[in-house]
């Protein structure tokens, strides 16, 4: 079905003007990403909104278009790149000047799939809501979607965590995309951290917006961070929603989180008594498991969560551990399926990973996530280090398993495969500001695990963090208490309300007959 969408460019430039007040003809925006001077100009262009495939009610009164910039802004005369954008109105009679601008996590995810969860966690309630999809996204010109991974990802379901058969499929999935969009002329080193925070920055300033306010989770925090480093003219608050910092992220890093995660939920299990008493000594059985899948997997035929035929998955060591890290069973319901695991029963594991099977063809921009990863993410690191940092992370697991970084299997492979510069040490830098920020971490995050905001909230001197207990990742469309806290930041960024975060517990396990 079609969007309710503006689809006229006269009417949206009308919307925009009145909104925001003149948004200058030609060149609207200068980036310094690259040096004084040396950066094409930027405009924003009015425009239809995307025609998305479900429909978006926000959108039938957004004002939306494109924001034109550079490629790559260390190539004076390139190619110029087209970004979806859209500005979606304030409920309230009478909205705060300054808008929100939102950055999504990926890198690579579908961002205007993101608008209804932001509008139900009231991000559009006092103030316009600015959402732009990160270069490369679904709705933007190139797009660097890449359908052979996608299609890899869907088989991948039948095959072992690590096999030698994965890795050959997704290596050979991962060249024939590079291989395409390079005969496309697409500059995959230019679709880096440092050009998406370039992109915000000329986005303000096209929309001739004096001063906004930004929310980005998980690698959208890392944008976030990166372009207040280095563009932090107008920004009037931060609010980090599963803290990634730039120094911190590297190939090693995901065992942290996976262990800090994981190990919440166990440890919450322990602490209640319902739990603990029909779950005992949960850590060993889930040890157990891995070691016992790892070296027998299983094969069976399980129906994919949203429905659908049946599939053929295998689930070993490390397939059990990124469904834990991927928060792919809901949490409250980990201890039961790790109980039912033990008795012969993996019928909730299963399903998780038939998930993957169904997912839909070509919304993932996989071009941005391998140019992220394997220019700021993996160099500087061996395969050695990332098993090292597994067994650290879980002492007694299978080194199988814990060679392979959480959610990045075969990364360094595909890294040299995809063969962009690499930018480590100009990304890797901690942003040091004095511009109000809040840090919202959930406990049982096993992607970015709560400790990270830490690490970032260090060099941030007039920040606030909290920790939401029992929610997993990206913690505000989750939690009515971080959303409060989140509304009452906006309006004072130098004294949020963090009130209700005050006796928090977690949702109740669910407990299963014996």
């Amino acid at each position: 079905m079609t969007k309710h969408g503006i689809n006229s460019a006269a009417v949206t430039a009308a919307l925009v003007l009145t909104a925001f007040g003149p948004i200058p003809s030609g060149a609207a925006a200068h980036s310094d990403a690259a040096g004084p001077g040396r950066a094409a100009p930027s405009r924003f262009v009015p425009g239809p909104c995307p025609k998305t495939p479900e429909p978006i009610v926000a959108l039938s009164t957004a004002r939306c278009g494109f924001l034109e910039v550079p490629e790559n802004r260390a190539r004076p005369g390139g190619r110029t790149i087209r970004l979806a954008a859209a500005v979606i109105p304030a409920t309230s009679a009478k909205p705060a000047a300054d808008p929100v601008v939102f950055m999504s996590g990926g890198p690579g995810g579908e961002t205007f799939d993101d608008i209804p969860f932001l509008v139900d966690s009231g991000l559009n309630r006092d103030r316009a809501l600015i959402v732009m999809a990160q270069r490369g996204n679904l709705y933007d010109r190139p797009n660097l979607a890449c359908p052979e991974m996608d299609r890899f990802h869907a088989r991948y379901v039948g095959l072992g965590y690590d096999s030698p058969r994965a890795k050959r499929l997704l290596l050979d999935s991962v060249k024939k995309c590079r291989d395409r969009l390079t005969a496309d002329g697409i500059d995959l080193s230019a679709y880096n951290t440092a050009e998406n925070a370039a992109d915000f920055a000329a986005l303000r300033t096209a929309l001739g917006i004096s001063r906004w306010n930004v929310y980005g989770h998980s690698y959208g925090t890392n944008v976030a961070l990166t372009y207040l480093r280095k563009h932090p003219q107008g920004i009037r608050s931060v609010a980090l929603d599963s803290s990634t910092a730039p120094q911190s992220v590297t190939l090693p890093w995901g065992w942290r989180s996976a262990r800090e995660g994981i190990g919440n939920i166990l440890k919450a299990c322990a602490a209640e008594p319902r739990c603990d008493s029909r779950y005992p000594d949960l850590r060993r059985t889930l040890t157990t498991q891995v070691r016992r899948l790892e070296a027998h997997p299983l094969t069976l035929n399980a129906r994919p969560p949203r429905g659908g035929e049946p599939v053929k998955v295998v689930l070993d060591g490390g397939a059990l551990l990124n469904l834990l890290v991927a928060n792919a069973v809901p949490l409250p319901d980990v201890p039961a399926a790790i109980e039912e695991l033990a008795h012969g029963r993996p019928e909730r594991f299963a399903r998780a990973r038939a998930a993957d099977s169904a997912a839909v063809v070509g919304m993932t921009a996989h071009g941005l996530t391998e140019s992220v990863a394997c220019a700021e993410w993996v160099p500087g690191y061996t395969r050695s280090d990332v098993l090292k940092a597994g067994r650290r992370a879980f002492p007694g697991w299978p080194d199988t398993v814990l060679a392979q970084a959480p959610q990045l299997p075969f990364q360094p492979e595909v890294c040299r495969v995809w063969d962009v510069p690499d930018r480590a040490a100009s990304q890797r830098v901690a942003t040091s500001s004095s511009v109000p920020a809040l840090l919202i971490a959930g406990t049982f995050d096993a992607k970015v695990g709560a400790s990270w905001s830490r690490e970032a909230a260090r060099t941030l001197s007039r920040s606030t963090s909290v920790r939401i207990p029992g929610i997993g990742h990206w913690v505000v469309p989750q939690s009515p208490c971080a959303q409060q806290v989140l509304a009452s930041f906006l309006a004072r960024p130098t004294a949020p309300d963090t009130r209700c975060v005050a006796g928090l517990t977690p949702q109740p396990f669910t407990i299963i007959p014996k």
